[in-house]
């Protein structure tokens, strides 16, 4: 039974204005007190202080626009951050890696189509892309094909849901999840080829082609531009193609960075067996542009001896700490020379970083799309003094030592958002001999990115389906006050059976802000608060929902 309140004053749970979960532009489901048109699903999202400025604004005035009224629902309520309402999290769902496709065409347009419907249905909030600079700019130096995402764009906005998209200025293959190859641009090949040193080296000399060396960032290496003015034009081609849809259907940039589009050394490639885990990984330090920093660092530092190269003793790939000279408890890491070395290393990646990303805000500044980072989530070995896997992959971080602050700050500095990973781990599923603990890593980051005043965004690192993983998500996303959270992947396993049923909780439970639902768009008069809806909806969306998810399987 239904029950109706009257009262002058709202006393349940804030609105969320545009929860997806409880309101669907364009599909038939309104709630039995509905009576408020939802705004135009594609309408530009307000900037952050036009948000706050309606968040704070007076009870709505009688003959406002039904629209404008449902954003002003109750006074003083839910400031808007990162598209999302306080208390809900946005889930966004990552799009197979080769959705568009190393000839620049759209793979399986049909079933990505009827993905968009299905997720739509379960309530979430957009979807991830890579834009691959393999695939943009393989016909050569300034030569962009954007067609293939321009399809994209307008599918994702027919279906009335928000894009993340990835500059992706990485090889994609070689490393855990990925299930394609999308080499760099032919003509960077080419470079590679004649100048084997603009990509990241290890200490016996094996190159790694997933990314340029950040130690070239500011060299003129590729065809007489340097890689930061190759990323800087690439993205104000997107700009300049997407122009009419950032800040509402492409909510989000996200910067690539290095390997797998994150913030990090390869340190840990899995192709050719060249590392498994738990293994420390290696430095990336041997390029000739990163020698000569390195060298000069140390000339610097009045200690010439140091710049002849990186540490000898730190072991190989799949080695374990405490097999190392430097790496294991009281090891070399933690003298002055494993000191200065470190600051250099981790300090190089961090400026590559500030590089980066200040060439993003220069082109994407004022769109209104929301700039964003991927940091790793790199547990193993984090119980142990040294965090030995960390520090190959550039992050500072030891026991004594807070490795993300730096990286947060530098965030703050340019206005983006931290996206973290393996939000779905727990330490207690993790092998005991590899001194996993994601749930204390997952804490450190969260208190960094407090401490800086930036944004913290996640994403599961491994494919799962089941409860459990799905429940520490939302527990993480709650004590973290996530800003969004990206699930991977979109696929056929997602919309079998009971994986899509799981999946279709997870959302609502996320958009409830792990505890309790927001109230219907519809309570725009302060008065006839509808208690009971939830149970309703639901009931109407589940059969729909799960035919969707069944048509959806089918067409893949």
């Amino acid at each position: 039974m239904a029950l109706t309140l009257r009262s002058t004053t709202s006393f349940l749970s804030p609105v969320d204005p545009t929860s997806k979960l409880l309101h669907k532009p364009g599909v038939d489901d309104a709630l039995p007190c509905c009576a408020a048109v939802p705004a135009a699903p594609h309408a530009a999202a307000p900037s952050r202080s036009l948000r706050l400025v309606r968040a704070a604004a007076p009870a709505p005035a009688a003959g406002r626009a039904p629209a404008e009224a449902a954003e002003l629902l109750h006074a003083g309520g839910a400031v808007h951050e990162h598209g999302r309402a306080r208390g809900g999290v946005p889930v966004y769902v990552m799009l197979p890696l080769d959705t568009v496709g190393p000839g620049g065409q759209l793979s399986r347009q049909r079933a990505v189509a009827a993905s968009l419907m299905a997720l739509r249905g379960a309530g979430v909030e957009g979807v991830m892309v890579d834009v691959w600079w393999g695939v943009v700019e393989r016909e050569g130096p300034g030569r962009y094909d954007w067609e293939a995402y321009a399809e994209l764009v307008r599918m994702v906005e027919r279906a009335g849901l928000r894009l993340q998209a990835v500059m992706s200025f990485h090889q994609c293959g070689g490393n855990v999840g990925d299930t394609c190859n999308i080499p760099l641009p032919p003509w960077v090949l080419e470079e590679m080829s004649s100048n084997p040193d603009i990509v990241y080296t290890d200490r016996s000399g094996r190159r790694n082609p997933e990314y340029i060396s950040l130690g070239c960032d500011t060299l003129p290496v590729l065809k007489g531009r340097t890689p930061i003015q190759v990323y800087t034009d690439y993205m104000r081609s997107f700009r300049e193609r997407f122009r009419d849809y950032l800040g509402n259907v492409i909510a989000e940039i996200q910067v690539g960075m290095g390997p797998c589009g994150e913030l990090r050394y390869p340190s840990y490639p899995e192709a050719d067996g060249t590392w498994r885990f738990p293994g420390i990984g290696e430095f990336q330090c041997y390029d000739k542009y990163m020698r000569a920093s390195l060298e000069a660092a140390a000339v610097a530092a009045g200690h010439e001896e140091w710049g002849r190269g990186g540490p000898h003793d730190a072991g190989e790939y799949k080695q374990m700490p405490e097999e190392t000279g430097f790496f294991r408890r009281d090891g070399t890491w933690s003298t002055e020379y494993g000191q200065f070395f470190l600051e250099w290393y981790s300090g190089m990646l961090l400026e590559h970083g500030d590089r980066v990303l200040a060439a993003a805000e220069a082109v994407f500044g004022g769109t209104g799309a929301t700039l964003s980072a991927k940091v790793a989530g790199i547990h193993w070995h984090y119980g142990t003094r040294s965090h030995a896997a960390e520090l190959t992959a550039g992050y500072y971080n030891t026991r004594h030592r807070d490795g993300y602050a730096p990286i947060a700050r530098m965030l703050a500095k340019r206005g983006a958002v931290l996206n973290f990973t393996c939000m779905e781990m727990k330490d207690e599923q993790q092998p005991q001999h590899a001194s996993c603990s994601p749930e204390q890593l997952v804490r450190q980051v969260k208190a960094a990115a407090s401490a800086a005043g930036v944004e913290l965004a996640g994403e599961n690192a491994l494919e799962r389906y089941d409860e459990a993983a799905f429940s520490q998500v939302v527990s993480t996303a709650s004590g973290a006050g996530l800003a969004a959270f990206t699930y991977l992947r979109m696929n056929k396993t997602l919309f079998d059976g009971d994986n899509w049923r799981e999946f279709v909780s997870f959302v609502r439970a996320m958009a409830d802000g792990g505890t309790r639902p927001a109230l219907p768009r519809c309570d725009t008069g302060h008065s006839d608060l509808y208690v009971g809806f939830l149970d309703a909806a639901k009931e109407r969306k589940a059969p729909a929902a799960e035919g969707a998810a069944t048509a959806t399987a089918a067409a893949w």
